[in-house]
């Protein structure tokens, strides 16, 4: 699948600007954006459910923008909110899409099974699916949304306020489909899930700002990033605010990731700061960063155009 300088606003507001996008088979894309960055607008447009006012998409020979109907069986898409009907079972509501995208019985029957299973619902088919959990929800969706085989699943944060296990089993599930050609794209809240793309474009109002695979991502973080482990992080993150070679600062958690021009240099310059406004740093080391610290490091303030 791919896109070529997708343009939509609203009004006065232009929610996007200029995407281009080229998507492999069996690749896991994904979008990563704050509120506001343009995620779902793109995902809308790449499932044909909204127009954009300039550019072109394209799966399989398809023209999405101009032929919405033909792609249809190719795709399908997950909102934030998937449509599903809490006064139908499961099983029901697996059986209304499989009507939409006139799949036949006998396959209806077989593809419903095989989904339920790796999905962990098997034992749940009669349940109303008002009365599922967040996680089997959003399970009993991604079901709804592959039962008619489709070539590209657009996935707009399909793991919001999902429990930890529902979110490893639902990334279970998309390494399956993964593994037979299935072409994912998919936009997250959740750093560690970007970690998990085979590659990622990072959006800032409305555009891409940079694209590649999470490890050159990383690789291309300016400066060395220290994490400085003390008994109170909150204190240590406002005192490193004015510390020299500084490049920019994130707290996590028990921790602050702290990217300088020179981590040999100033680990000791860091230590003593400390030491002198009476915070105790309990190490001082360099380490690997994470999708978190790229994406402020690209696209915070300060951060390069």
């Amino acid at each position: 699948m791919w896109a070529r300088g997708l343009h939509r606003r609203f009004g006065a507001v232009a929610a996007v600007q200029g995407i281009d996008l080229a998507v492999r088979r069996g690749e896991i894309f994904g979008l990563v954006g704050p509120d506001g960055a343009g995620k779902t607008t793109i995902m809308r447009m790449l499932a044909g459910v909204l127009r954009p006012d300039a550019g072109e998409i394209r799966l399989e020979g398809v023209d999405v923008v101009a032929d919405p109907e033909r792609a249809k069986p190719l795709l399908s898409y997950m909102p934030q909110r998937f449509g599903l009907y809490e006064d139908l079972t499961v099983a029901e509501n697996i059986y209304f899409y499989a009507t939409l995208f006139a799949v036949p019985a006998p396959v209806r029957r077989a593809r419903s099974a095989e989904l339920l299973a790796a999905a962990g619902l098997l034992a749940f088919r009669r349940r109303l699916a008002g009365q599922l959990s967040g996680g089997m929800k959003q399970k009993l969706g991604l079901v709804c949304a592959l039962i008619h085989t489709p070539l590209v699943l657009l996935l707009d944060e399909p793991t919001t306020g999902v429990d930890p296990v529902s979110r490893r089993d639902f990334w279970g599930i998309l390494y399956g489909l993964r593994e037979r050609g299935v072409t994912i794209l998919l936009s997250t809240a959740y750093m560690d899930e970007a970690e998990r793309c085979s590659r990622l474009a990072l959006l800032h109002a409305g555009a891409i700002r940079h694209c590649d695979t999470p490890a050159r991502l990383k690789a291309a973080m300016p400066g060395a990033l220290l994490a400085v482990v003390t008994p109170d992080a909150r204190a240590a993150h406002a005192a490193l605010a004015g510390a020299p070679g500084l490049l920019g600062l994130l707290l996590m958690g028990d921790r602050v990731h702290v990217r300088v021009d020179d981590a040999a240099r100033r680990a000791p310059e860091l230590r003593a700061l400390l030491a002198g406004q009476g915070i105790g740093a309990a190490d001082i080391a360099p380490v690997e960063p994470a999708i978190e610290d790229v994406f402020v490091a690209l696209l915070g303030p300060g951060s390069p155009p």
